[in-house]
C-alpha cells in the first residue's frame, strides 16, 4: 500500500516492524524502490536479501528486470535477465513481457521486436505481450508484423480486449490503414474511454476533424465521459495545424467540466506551437505550466497547481531554445534538468548536447556526452553531429568509428554525418568504406537522401566524375539530389554544367526550391553573369513563387560588389523589404576589402559591430581594408579593440587523411610525431623553390606560435609536406583547411605540383583547389 501510495520510507517501516522477511515481503519493498526510481537501492536490498537466505522467485527477478527496464536502464534489465537464466530461474511470459514492456516505453522498439522473436521460441505470447509488442510495431511503422500479430490474436482465440484492440486501432492509424482502425473498433465488445479515445486519434490522424468530433459525442451518448487523453488529442491537433485559439479554449473548457490539464497536455501545445513557428508562444506555455496561482493566461484557463515538466517537455523546449539560439536560456534548462533529475532522460541529455555543439560550445557538449551512461543512436549522432558543424569533422570521424565499436548500428542520419563529414576533410578511403557499409546493408538501393550525401563527399574529394555516376544512377532524383549534383559542379568551377542542369531540372518538371536558385547565383558569379543572374533572381517569385530570401539577396550583393558594383547593391539592400542581417554586411565588406572602398566599408562594418559584436572575423576583414589602403594605425586600433574585448579567433588548422588516420595540424602546434621531418621537407622544397627563382616569402610554416592571428599561418603547408613524407609517390594529396588559402601557400602549392608532379587537393572553405602541373582548377580567383 505504502509503495503504491510513492510513500517508500513508511514502506520500509512497515517492512522493518515484520517478525519475519520472506520473499514476498522482500519483493514488495524492492518494487517499492525501483517505482521510486532508486534503481541503486533496489539493487541493494536484492543483494542483502539473498545474503539473509532469503532466494529470490521469479517474481522477485521480475519485480527488478521490470524496475530497470522501465527506467530506461536496458542494458542492467537485459544483464539481470540472463542472470536469472544462469541461476536456474526459468522466465515466465511474465518475465518475457517485463522487458519487452521497458524497451517499447523507452521506444526501443527493434530490441522489444528481437526480444519478443526470441521469446516465442521457448514460451507462447498471452494478451498482455500482444498488447505490449504492438506499440513497437506502430514506432517502427512495421504493417505487416502487425497484421500477423492481428491474425495470431483471431487464430488462438484471444478476447479482443480494451488494451489490444485500443493497441491495434492504434498501430493500424499510424501506418496508414485507417479502414482497419475501425473494423477493430467495432469488433471490440466493450468499449471504454481508452478505445475511443484511439478511434478519435485515428480520425485526427487522417485529418477528419468532423468525423472526430462526431466521435467525441458518440462516446457521451455511449455514457463514457471524455478525459483528459481526448482533449489532448484535439490539442494537439490544432496546435500542430498552427490554430492556436482552439487549442487554447480547448485548454479553458478542461478546466470547466473539471478536468485538470496535464504535463501531456503542455507538450502536445509546446511542441505544436514551435512547430507552427509560434515561437514566443511557445516559451510562455512553458512558464505558464509552472505558476502555482492559476489564473488566466493567452487566453486560457491555468490549473490551481503547477504542472511539473517531465522530460518530453525539458526535450520540446530545448528544441525549441536550439533553434531560436537562446543559450543562456537552454543553461537554464540544463539547471533545471540537474535540479529536477531529468538529466538521467535520454533524449533530454541528447538534445542538450544539440544545444550546446548547436552553439558552438562544443567543449560543453562533449562534458554532456561523456556522462550520459545509456548513450543511444540519437545521442552518437548529436555528438558527432555537434563536431562537424563546429568545423571540426575529422574529431566527427572518430567518433563515428567509436559508435561502430559500441556495437551500435548506425542509422540514415549517423550516416549521412559520415559522408559530410568525410567531404569536409577529403577522407575519401573513409567516405568509400561508408559507401561500402551501405551498399552491403541496402543491396538493391539506398534512400534518396544518401545519394545526396554521395554526391556531396565524392566532390568534396575531388571525384566529379564518381559524383556523376552517383547521380546518374539514382533512379528516383528529389530535388535535393539536383541541388547536389549542380553544387558538386559549383565547387569544381563549372558553372556551364550547373545552369545546364537546371534546364534539364525545367524539362523534367521538377520544382526548383530556394537551394537551386542559391547554387544558380552562385554559378553566375563565378561565370561573371550579371546580367543572368539577375533574370534568375527576377524569375524565382515570377516564374517559380518562390520568395527571395537573405540568402538570395546575399548573393546579389556578392556578384555585385564582386563585379565593383558596390553603390547599386547598397541600392539593392535599402530596396529589399528583409532586414539585412550580419551575413549579408559580411559580404559587402568583403567586396570593399577586394576593392579597397574605404567609405561603404566602414558603413558595413559598423552594421556588423552592431549585429555580431563578437564575431571576430568581422574585425579581422576591416583590419584588412585598412591596411590595404595604409592606415596603419587604424589596423593596430582594430586589433586592439578585438583584444580588449577578449575576442578569440578560431586557430588555424588543416587536416591531411590518411587511411583511416586523421592527421590535423594546428597553427602552434609543433606535437606531432614527425614535426623535425616535417620542417627538413619544407626546407628542401624552400631551397628548389628559390633555387628556381621563387623564393617563398615566409622561410618556415607558423614556427611561431605567437605570430598575428590575422595572418595566415601555412597550415596547409605543413599538412603537405607530411603527405610528401607518407604517401607514395603517386598518390594524389587531399587536404582541408578552415580558412582561406593566402596567395603565398596557393603559389607554393602550385610549385610543388609541378615540381613534385603531384595531384594536389586543397579545400580551404572558400573553394576547392585542384593543383596539377602548376596550375589550379580555380583560375587564381577565390
Amino acid at each position: 500500500m505504502y509503495a503504491a501510495l510513492g510513500d517508500v520510507s513508511a514502506a520500509r517501516s512497515a517492512f522493518a516492524s515484520l517478525p519475519e522477511h520472506d520473499v514476498v515481503a522482500w519483493t514488495a519493498l524492492i518494487g517499492a524502490y525501483a517505482d521510486a526510481g532508486d534503481l541503486g537501492e533496489a539493487f541493494e536490498l536484492f543483494e542483502s536479501m539473498q545474503e539473509s537466505g532469503v532466494r529470490p522467485d521469479v517474481i522477485s527477478w521480475n519485480t527488478l528486470v521490470s524496475g530497470f527496464a522501465r527506467n530506461g536502464d536496458l542494458r542492467a534489465a537485459q544483464h539481470l535477465f540472463d542472470e536469472m537464466r544462469l541461476r536456474g530461474v526459468k522466465p515466465g511470459v511474465n518475465s518475457w513481457n517485463c522487458i519487452i514492456s521497458g524497451c517499447v516505453q523507452n521506444a526501443r522498439y527493434d530490441e522489444a521486436l528481437s526480444i519478443f522473436c526470441e521469446m516465442c521460441e521457448s514460451e507462447r505470447p498471452d494478451a498482455v505481450t500482444v498488447a505490449s509488442i504492438l506499440p513497437a510495431c506502430t514506432g517502427l511503422m512495421a504493417l505487416g508484423i502487425g497484421k500477423q500479430l492481428h491474425s495470431y490474436v483471431i487464430r488462438c482465440g484471444i478476447k479482443l480486449n480494451v488494451y489490444i484492440g485500443s493497441s491495434l486501432i492504434g498501430m493500424y492509424s499510424e501506418c496508414g490503414e485507417f479502414g482497419y482502425a475501425r473494423s477493430v473498433f467495432a469488433a471490440i465488445e466493450e468499449k471504454n474511454a481508452i478505445v475511443w479515445n484511439e478511434l478519435i486519434r485515428s480520425y485526427i490522424s487522417e485529418g477528419r476533424m468532423d468525423e472526430a468530433w462526431e466521435a467525441f459525442s458518440l462516446m457521451q451518448e455511449n455514457g463514457l465521459r471524455p478525459d483528459t487523453v481526448t482533449y489532448n488529442s484535439f490539442i494537439a491537433a490544432y496546435a500542430r495545424a498552427g490554430q492556436r485559439e482552439q487549442a487554447y479554449t480547448l485548454l479553458s473548457n478542461m478546466v470547466e467540466i473539471g478536468l485538470k490539464p496535464n504535463v501531456v497536455s503542455m507538450n502536445a501545445l509546446i511542441s505544436g506551437l514551435h512547430h507552427n513557428g509560434h515561437h514566443a508562444d511557445a516559451l510562455d506555455a512553458f512558464r505558464y505550466l509552472q505558476l502555482s496561482d492559476g489564473g488566466e493566461a493567452k487566453g486560457w484557463a491555468l490549473p490551481g497547481n503547477p504542472i511539473q515538466p517531465n522530460g518530453t517537455t525539458i526535450t520540446s523546449v530545448l528544441s525549441l531554445l536550439t533553434d531560436l539560439r537562446l543559450d543562456r536560456l537552454g543553461k537554464e534548462v540544463h539547471c533545471y534538468a540537474l535540479r529536477s533529475g531529468l538529466i538521467s532522460n535520454i533524449f533530454v541529455s541528447s538534445k542538450l548536447v544539440d544545444l550546446y555543439g548547436k552553439s558552438g560550445d562544443v567543449v560543453t557538449a562533449d562534458k554532456v556526452f561523456q556522462r550520459i551512461s545509456n548513450k543511444n543512436v540519437v545521442t552518437w549522432n548529436s555528438i558527432v553531429a555537434s563536431y562537424r558543424q563546429n568545423g571540426k569533422p575529422e574529431i566527427a570521424l572518430k567518433l563515428f568509428h567509436e559508435m561502430l565499436k559500441s556495437d551500435l548500428l548506425p542509422n540514415l542520419v549517423t550516416l549521412q554525418i559520415a559522408l559530410l563529414s568525410s567531404g569536409m576533410t577529403m577522407a575519401l578511403q573513409y567516405g568509400r568504406e561508408v559507401h561500402g557499409y551501405i551498399r552491403k546493408n541496402w543491396p538493391d538501393a539506398y534512400p534518396t537522401a544518401l545519394a545526396s550525401a554521395f554526391i556531396d563527399m565524392y566532390g568534396k574529394c575531388g571525384k566529379i566524375e564518381a559524383a556523376r555516376l552517383v547521380f546518374e544512377c539514382t533512379a528516383e532524383k528529389d530535388i535535393a539530389t539536383w541541388n547536389a549534383m549542380m553544387s558538386a559542379y559549383l565547387l569544381h568551377r563549372m558553372p556551364r554544367e550547373v545552369t545546364n542542369l537546371f534546364k534539364y531540372i525545367e524539362q523534367s518538371g521538377i520544382q526548383p526550391d530556394p537551394v537551386t536558385f542559391i547554387i544558380l547565383l552562385s554559378a553566375c558569379k563565378q561565370e561573371g553573369s550579371m546580367e543572368e543572374a539577375r533574370r534568375y533572381f527576377y524569375s524565382m517569385e515570377d516564374v517559380y513563387g518562390i520568395q527571395p530570401t537573405l540568402k538570395h539577396y546575399t548573393c546579389m550583393v556578392d556578384i555585385m560588389g564582386t563585379a565593383g558594383l558596390l553603390e547599386e547593391s547598397l541600392e539593392l539592400i535599402e530596396k529589399m523589404q528583409l532586414e539585412p542581417d550580419g551575413c549579408l554586411w559580411s559580404t559587402v565588406l568583403k567586396a570593399c576589402k577586394l576593392h579597397s572602398n574605404l567609405e561603404i566599408g566602414e558603413r558595413a562594418a559598423k552594421a556588423l559591430m552592431e549585429l555580431e559584436p563578437n564575431n571576430a572575423s568581422n574585425y579581422m576583414s576591416l583590419s584588412n581594408i585598412y591596411a590595404n589602403n595604409g592606415l596603419w594605425d587604424s589596423t593596430e586600433a582594430v586589433r586592439v579593440a578585438m583584444t580588449e574585448q577578449g575576442l578569440n579567433i578560431e586557430r588555424q588548422r588543416s587536416c591531411l587523411y590518411l587511411g583511416t588516420a586523421v592527421h590535423a595540424f594546428e597553427a602552434g602546434d609543433f606535437s606531432h610525431p614527425a614535426f623535425e621531418q616535417i620542417l627538413s621537407t619544407w626546407k628542401d622544397l624552400s631551397d628548389r623553390m628559390e633555387q628556381s627563382g621563387y623564393p617563398p616569402q615566409d622561410v618556415e610554416p607558423y614556427c611561431n606560435s605567437e605570430a598575428d592571428p590575422l595572418s595566415c599561418q601555412h597550415t596547409e603547408r605543413v599538412a603537405l609536406c607530411y603527405g610528401l613524407i607518407a604517401m607514395h609517390a603517386h598518390d594524389p594529396i587531399r587536404i582541408s583547411k578552415n580558412f582561406r588559402m593566402c596567395m603565398e601557400c596557393h603559389s607554393t602549392i602550385k610549385f610543388i605540383s609541378s615540381d613534385m608532379n603531384r595531384e594536389i587537393f586543397v579545400s580551404d572553405g572558400c573553394t576547392y583547389h585542384h593543383f596539377q602541373n602548376g596550375s589550379c582548377s580555380c583560375g587564381d580567383m577565390w
